[in-house]
């Protein structure tokens, strides 16, 4: 007997309505007609279906912080200054209600899984960790949550983060994380991701670095790809490296970035590019002409670059916006990075689903295909190719083969 049936569901727009027989949390059968009998079913009535939604690059700890010291001159020194002030007062209890806030946002949009980069360092200590943990077995049977040991104010320039990063590791972090751009020089720089590999080899974890997060590359301290890719290669950790933001490399001339994003492309590395932040923090400098900053997409796309895309902030003082809904987010990123024919926008719908799977190293299990987990989310609408454009309502979320999300919106208008 199936756990679940879920009855005429749209998975692509080119074939039939299917259904999805599901048990012991797994896709078990798909096919136009299931007799099976089973436990619980739901009706999609030919209604999208596609993978559970993913945030591949999130940041709890600091989310819903914007009124209590919003950022004015809206740069991200301020931001990281603002941060660093607010950080000293952080308690246990702050830190859990507002990751929770956040979480939940993130069930209702139909995210099934997060990447969070909770701070590491001697003004905050290991709460972000910590905390993350502790919701990471709260939420278990509703999210996965991957957690990244995130040196936000850099290792060389902050001692003692180090030893914290090992020690977030030994508790259960999933990820080592970097954020060379922060320290005082370009030898520093390299060093310091050069200690994020050695730490990621000995514990034998995935890289996660906040990379390249610049208008340009004038500064090498924010020029960081090639050394990143070249490391990755000498290492052996293709695959399993992912760079956050990477806009200065936009600012380089087509014939420059080029050989850049080939290596990358030969390092197999995973581009999570953030738009809401990086967009809004972004050009500011630009007296005319003020730049987008945001990853040169379609480039890295073209090259063979998995990329992929988050919310990466939640109301805080990098990004005053965000309600951690990966459609919503897409939707922005096809306006800003002029993806608007239907092929791209099947990209973008791709890009929260399939390539973050990839970026997070999990599509072994992920998808809808029979063998994967049954994680789906079923959508108002009924054509795939609408997603993006309608970001529909997520009638029902399964994580594991169990709904955890039910949401059922009537609208009349009464003439």
């Amino acid at each position: 007997m199936l756990d679940l049936l879920v009855h005429r569901a749209r998975i692509r727009d080119d074939g039939p309505p299917l259904d999805i027989g599901i048990q012991g949390g797994f896709i078990t059968h798909l096919r136009e007609r299931i007799d099976h009998p089973h436990r619980q079913l739901i009706d999609a009535e030919e209604r999208v279906a596609i993978p559970g939604l993913l945030e591949p690059h999130i940041h709890l700890d600091k989310a819903l912080l914007e009124r209590r010291m919003p950022n004015l001159s809206g740069t991200l020194q301020e931001a990281i200054r603002i941060t660093g002030i607010l950080k000293k007062k952080q308690t246990r209890t702050d830190v859990l209600g507002r990751s929770r806030q956040v979480l939940d946002m993130a069930l209702r949009s139909g995210t099934v899984g997060l990447r969070c980069h909770p701070d590491v360092d001697p003004i905050q200590g290991l709460i972000g960790v910590e905390t993350l943990l502790e919701l990471k077995a709260e939420y278990a049977g509703l999210l996965d949550l991957q957690i990244v040991a995130f040196p936000q104010e850099g290792i060389l320039k902050s001692p003692g983060t180090i030893e914290l990063m090992e020690e977030s590791l030994r508790m259960g972090s999933d990820v080592v994380g970097g954020c060379p751009y922060n320290e005082r020089s370009w030898e520093d720089t390299k060093a310091h991701i050069d200690m994020v590999f050695l730490l990621a080899q000995r514990f034998n974890k995935p890289i996660d670095i906040h990379a390249d997060f610049a208008d340009d590359v004038s500064d090498l301290r924010f020029a960081t790809a090639a050394y990143i890719a070249e490391k990755t290669i000498d290492t052996g950790y293709q695959g399993r490296v992912c760079l956050g933001h990477m806009t200065s490399l936009a600012s380089l001339l087509p014939a420059e970035a080029a050989p850049v994003i080939d290596l990358m492309r030969r390092a197999n590395i995973h581009v999570i590019t953030l738009p809401a932040t990086d967009v809004y923090l972004g050009g500011r400098s630009d007296a005319n002409n003020p730049r987008r900053a945001l990853a040169p997409i379609r480039a890295l796309r073209a090259a063979g670059v998995n990329v992929t895309f988050s919310s990466n902030n939640i109301q805080n003082a990098f990004t005053p916006f965000g309600t951690a809904d990966p459609l919503q987010m897409g939707l922005f990123l096809a306006h800003i990075a002029q993806m608007g024919s239907p092929e791209d926008q099947a990209a973008v719908l791709r890009m929260p689903t399939y390539a973050a799977a990839g970026a997070m190293g999990i599509s072994a299990h992920y998808g809808i295909e029979v063998g994967k987990q049954a994680d789906l989310v079923i959508l108002d609408t009924h054509h795939v190719a609408d997603v993006l454009l309608e970001s529909p309502s997520r009638l029902w979320v399964m994580k594991r083969g169990r709904i955890t999300v039910t949401t059922r919106h009537t609208c009349e208008i009464h003439r």
